[in-house]
């Protein structure tokens, strides 16, 4: 983890996040986790921001969490961030020695940055032009050295469980719609809706036989 310096020669400086295009439908996520990095005088944001910030826009994301005490501690452990653990965390810069550092006020810290582009690669992967919230979750949790699996871990959730659980909901997804699309191609696009007749009465029958 490296360590930034955080004051000139007058006093300490206020914290500048660049803002950076995104994904539409990861804008509000983005938008939310470069609010609570300024709001707990962090220069960059990290990934345990980014997991905070998914899981209040995203309920796809809060889905694959489930109900239970796990998801309550978790919120515990992020909300605490500034009083406890994450105090550590200030004036540092989340890597893992993997990637290249990133310098103060470039906006997101290597380990976020790299999560951002797994999560487009991601999307990529499956014929998506665009990376969704799911698709950053199971990237900023690849990580080990990650902050937000640290949180995670904290809270008693294991990340690799949790990534094999996004895979399989995805795989559960996908068969789905592959069953759907090949329904679809298999009924003829022409066809038009059978009505159910009944069977002519005895009425009908001889009016037709006397004309």
């Amino acid at each position: 983890m490296t360590r930034l310096g955080v004051a000139d020669g007058v006093g300490l400086v206020q914290p500048r996040i660049a803002r950076q295009s995104t994904p539409d439908e990861l804008a509000p996520v983005i938008a939310g986790a470069r609010r609570r990095a300024l709001r707990d005088g962090d220069r960059q944001i990290d990934t345990a921001h980014l997991l905070h910030s998914l899981l209040e826009h995203d309920p796809d994301v809060y889905a694959v969490f489930g109900d239970g005490p796990q998801i309550a501690r978790l919120l515990g452990y992020l909300v605490q961030r500034t009083i406890g653990y994450g105090l550590r965390w200030q004036g540092t810069v989340e890597d893992s020695g993997a990637v290249p550092v990133v310098l103060a006020g470039e906006g997101f810290s290597p380990l976020a940055a790299t999560a951002m582009e797994h999560a487009r690669r991601r999307a990529a992967h499956r014929g998506d032009g665009r990376a969704d919230g799911v698709d950053l979750l199971a990237a900023i949790v690849a990580d080990p050295e990650a902050r937000a699996v640290e949180v995670l871990g904290r809270a008693g959730i294991d990340a690799g469980a949790l990534r094999k659980r996004i895979d399989d909901r995805r795989d559960d997804t996908g068969s789905a719609e592959g069953a759907l699309q090949a329904e679809d191609a298999q009924r003829p696009e022409d066809a038009l809706p059978v009505k159910n007749v009944a069977p002519p009465s005895s009425t009908d029958r001889d009016r037709c036989h006397w004309g």
